[in-house]
């Protein structure tokens, strides 16, 4: 069991020096790797039809994870970098395709690239994609960027894309993995499909129910549990009483890796007040867990 730590997106400010102290604290301390959500511009939520339904809103504070990665590559030496998740259809594939291998060059192979489809229908309209189709797009995606990765050059004609007799360099040393999230059902089914593992991102009870339709739709394409992989999300709030039977539960479940987070989280309380607080958090939480990280 590898245990890691969330970004702390909306506490951590813009401060370069105090997003590396916090990230090489991290490294220090024992963290297995450093998870990143995704938001490229936040909406206000009132008077929209249909209703804007996630927990972000225009003030909320996000760094942009693959801009964030390369910063973050150079500061550590060891942590895997982790998205969880990035919004996929809402960004060029082929683009997606080339920041991930430089990511995953420059950091020495340290990139996991977690995907999904979002909710905000407002940020695919600032970005000049389809809200409506970005499910199937998304399967599309992975399928071309898993062979921009590995060809040098590429003749693909999708639905969605076509790419003629093309391909960027330098090209990474592996096919990078693909990692799904979601909450919905047909989340669950594309990520046996077509992924390497599953975040799971809600609460303990809510991602061990979660857990249990990812098994179900495993066996159903007829994929071993042993070739995917299984990350759940923690939360800080919990408590201290709470932190180490989480993560026990999740090795007995056969987990790869848990994260922790500390920040804001609807349903789960306030984050903590300064980005020093989220600093001090990682040996308060290590102190108490570490010896359950393999």
């Amino acid at each position: 069991m590898k245990i890691g730590v969330v970004f702390p997106h909306q506490e951590i400010g813009d401060d370069p020096v105090l997003i590396r102290d916090w990230a090489q604290t991290a490294e220090e301390l024992g963290y297995s790797h450093i998870l990143a959500y995704d938001h490229v511009i936040g909406a206000v939520h009132d008077q929209r039809e249909p209703a804007l339904w996630g927990p972000y809103t225009e003030q909320d504070a996000f760094h942009e994870p693959f801009v964030l990665f390369g910063y973050l590559a150079a500061c550590t030496r060891r942590v895997e970098l982790v998205t969880g998740i990035l919004i996929l259809p809402q960004r060029q594939t082929v683009l997606v395709a080339k920041q991930a291998a430089q990511i995953d060059i420059l950091s020495n192979q340290r990139l996991r690239l977690g995907v999904g489809t979002g909710w905000n229908y407002v940020e695919y309209d600032s970005l000049n994609e389809s809200f409506d189709n970005r499910g199937r797009r998304q399967e599309e995606q992975i399928e071309l960027m898993r062979r921009l990765w590995t060809e040098s050059v590429v003749d693909f004609t999708g639905n969605h894309h076509r790419v003629d007799r093309a391909g960027f360099k330098p090209l990474p040393k592996r096919s990078i993995p693909v990692w799904f999230g979601g909450f919905a059902p047909v989340a669950f089914r594309r990520a046996a499909a077509l992924g390497d593992g599953f975040i799971f991102g809600s609460g303990q009870q809510q991602n061990l129910e979660a857990l249990a339709q990812v098994r179900l739709a495993l066996a159903q394409q007829g994929r071993s549990e042993e070739n995917f992989g299984l990350e759940a999300l923690l939360n800080y709030q919990s408590g201290a009483a709470l932190w180490r039977s989480e993560i026990e539960a999740w090795r007995d479940e056969g987990a790869d890796y848990v994260a922790v987070r500390a920040q804001a989280l609807r349903g789960q309380g306030d984050g903590l007040a300064s980005p020093q607080a989220h600093i001090d958090m990682l040996s308060t939480y290590w102190q108490a867990v570490g010896d359950l990280a393999d």
